[in-house]
């Protein structure tokens, strides 16, 4: 695209690379070590003048690029249109849709990523970022460019991203079979209400398994797993006052996810058929904290509390759920968890640590601030 800016760098000496018009004294020394270092980079850098032609680029741009400078130089046309006029499916890529170019107009620096046409014709991913460069009056006189190549970082990515999807699908069918087999033992044996009690505690798993899903088992939003969890009584209620949640967000450790998921399960399972739930007037409130500490340590502390419910009776023994909160938290993660039989509703406090990998093994919980 014909450019209605007008070049300040027309001169023969504005086109050599980091010329200089005195080739003597410091000046000189200078010029050297800079392209010494420019030349040793390992990331590619352009230098355009106010047209987006090309005045300068490194050995890493070359190498890049397939082109050398003299051969840019010599076409005597934006940059833009040696390395990046063409959209991999093969429509043209003008240059006024260009984010690089923006650089210059707008005066504001541009990050992003790219497909540049090698010299070869073969495309590849890049990132960049492009910043303007000012003379001594603040005036803006050209751009400078950084630019890797980042098909490496694609192709892992794409690898990882098929390496889940396949975990995702052995996960599903793992599930699937391990529901399929229940079936198959609990036919004739087992009554209706314990083969749902079953049910729904592998619907818990699995919903904690598609929250991991969801951000590729990197991680999982503290505020989903908990409403994941409340999900399937929540919807069931018209009176949306009857559960309270309250904290701040957090990135918790898959292996955290899942057993605080079914943690939450459970309570809300018991909060059902005996507690809160299980009366009209009775109320349901989660409260946690996330506790930031040096080192890049931090805990978790989860306040389960049921309001308006029957009168509790401590129970006589120890069901699942109840081991399953108690022993397998503080197993797990070192953490504690208590669960209280309080007559006006039963109360649940979970201390997690979210630390670094520990000489006891336990797994790492990635923290990120609330939003």
């Amino acid at each position: 695209m014909p450019s209605s800016r007008q070049s300040v760098q027309s001169t023969a000496e504005a086109s050599a690379p980091l010329a200089s018009l005195r080739r003597s004294g410091q000046l000189f020394e200078t010029e050297r070590r800079l392209n010494a270092v420019l030349n040793n980079a390992s990331v590619s850098i352009f230098l355009m003048d106010d047209r987006q032609h090309c005045v300068y680029m490194n050995r890493a741009a070359e190498k890049l690029t397939g082109f050398t400078l003299d051969e840019v130089l010599a076409r005597d046309c934006p940059l833009h249109d040696v390395v990046h006029h063409t959209y991999p499916d093969g429509r043209p890529f003008p240059l006024q849709d260009c984010a690089i170019d923006r650089a210059f107009p707008e005066n504001n620096q541009e990050r992003g990523e790219e497909v540049f046409v090698h010299k070869s014709g073969h495309f590849y991913p890049v990132g960049f970022t492009a910043s303007p460069i000012r003379d001594d009056t603040a005036k803006i006189i050209g751009t400078i460019i950084e630019v890797r190549d980042i098909s490496e970082e694609k192709a892992a990515a794409e690898r990882q991203r098929l390496l889940i999807n396949e975990l995702n699908h052995r996960v599903k069918n793992t599930l699937a079979t391990v529901q399929s087999i229940a079936a198959q033992t609990f036919r004739g044996k087992t009554d209706a209400a314990v083969r749902r009690v079953f049910d729904e505690r592998m619907l818990a798993l699995s919903d904690a398994h598609n929250v991991l899903v969801a951000d590729n088992w990197e991680s999982a939003s503290l505020w989903s797993v908990v409403e994941r969890a409340l999900a399937p009584h929540a919807s069931a209620e018209v009176d949306s006052d009857r559960f309270k949640l309250s904290g701040p967000d957090a990135r918790l450790h898959p292996k955290i996810a899942v057993t605080l998921s079914m943690a939450l399960h459970e309570l809300m399972t018991n909060a059902s058929k005996y507690g809160a739930l299980s009366v009209p007037e009775g109320r349901v409130a989660v409260a946690w904290s996330v506790r930031h500490e040096d080192a890049g340590s931090g805990q978790l502390e989860l306040h389960w509390q049921e309001r308006g419910g029957p009168v509790v009776v401590a129970p006589v023994r120890t069901g699942f759920g109840s081991r399953l909160i108690e022993r397998q938290l503080p197993m797990e993660f070192d953490g504690s968890a208590e669960i209280v039989y309080e007559p006006a509703g039963v109360a649940c406090r979970l201390q997690i640590p979210l630390t670094e990998l520990g000489w006891h093994g336990q797994e790492t919980a990635t923290l990120q601030g609330a939003p």
